[in-house]
């Protein structure tokens, strides 16, 4: 179970990866406390359940609450390089449920709700996944003490 551990939690020794952490993290943690308190002009758990309903994506409340958490929590621990590779790969997966369940019928630009916003998210997270935290990341610290 360590060498498995050692294994998700260990990176190349670059700084790379900080570069996509710190901004997707933000903008993550920012939309996901759009859906779960209704910050910065967001609706909160009552209203974003509600819109996901309306749109098929039932129980609305509870696909809400799945959302928010992996976009605020997981934003957090993208920022900070914990547990990031499974952390990236759920946040990829619920990119690839916004584009195709909200934008996908809108085509490509935001202007149009479209889901270039949301296929620029997915790649960064997506690369994530593959890349793991890089250096500086909590991630590299105990994958370095596990050693």
């Amino acid at each position: 179970m360590k060498a498995l551990i050692t294994k998700l939690l260990t990176s190349a020794p670059s700084l790379a990866p900080l570069a996509l952490r710190i901004p997707i993290g933000i903008i993550l943690m920012a939309h996901g406390a759009q859906k779960l308190f209704g910050w910065f002009g967001g609706y909160g758990l009552e209203g974003t359940g509600q819109w996901m309903a309306s749109i098929g994506l039932t129980p609305g409340y509870l696909m809400a609450l799945m959302a928010g958490s992996s976009e605020f929590f997981g934003g957090l621990l993208i920022i900070i390089g914990l547990l990031t590779r499974p952390t990236a790969l759920v946040l990829s997966f619920t990119m690839v449920v916004a584009i195709f369940s909200v934008h996908i019928g809108n085509g490509l630009f935001l202007s149009n709700n479209g889901y270039e916003f949301g296929l620029a998210l997915f790649a960064a997270t997506l690369s994530l996944t593959i890349s793991g935290a890089g250096k500086l990341s909590a991630d590299n610290l105990l994958s370095t003490r596990l050693k």
